[in-house]
């Protein structure tokens, strides 16, 4: 959770990183379009000096496929905005945990139709509150989802099949 106050209070610098996080937020994720790589906690920090940018991000976990083309779009996004170098870093430590979804972000999941993740540690047992009708009497139908960072569910109330994303 440190990890989304230090995002949110991001300081303002002579060197324009609260314009750089601005343009980040416009980046959406891949997998998830309803979410922007912020929201995710997918960018850990944006330095800016005098020679470009270094944006640092860590993958949602080892070997996702999305993350060579958020990295593009990252870039591709920064140099429209007439950054003419950025450099991506990515760094493994610590590792990335759903708990750093931010509330907006599991907001939007749940407007997307998709179940957010139970904090990391909760009881794996825990019912899947279905995303259309908040309730619990849902079942799963398939650990992988379109995704592997999610899984299938249906639910028995209203009869929807919906996407939950995984704690990680």
């Amino acid at each position: 959770m440190a990890f989304q106050k230090e995002m949110q209070t991001f300081p303002e610098a002579p060197g324009g990183e609260s314009r750089v996080w601005d343009l980040l937020s416009q980046v959406m994720d891949p997998e998830i379009p309803a979410l922007n790589v912020i929201e995710m906690g997918i960018v850990r920090r944006v330095d800016v000096e005098a020679s470009g940018l270094t944006v640092t991000i860590t993958p949602t976990y080892s070997g996702c496929p999305a993350m060579d083309m958020i990295s593009r779009e990252i870039v591709q996004a920064l140099r429209q905005a007439g950054y003419a170098q950025v450099k991506i870093k990515t760094t493994y430590a610590p590792p990335w945990t759903s708990d750093w979804l931010t509330s907006e972000a599991r907001r939007k999941l749940v407007e997307s139709g998709i179940a957010p993740p139970p904090p990391v540690g909760a009881p794996e047992d825990l019912p899947v509150a279905c995303p259309y009708c908040a309730a619990t009497e849902t079942e799963l139908r398939s650990f992988f989802g379109c995704t592997a960072c999610k899984s299938m569910h249906f639910c028995n109330a209203c009869r929807q099949p919906f996407e939950s994303f995984k704690s990680i």
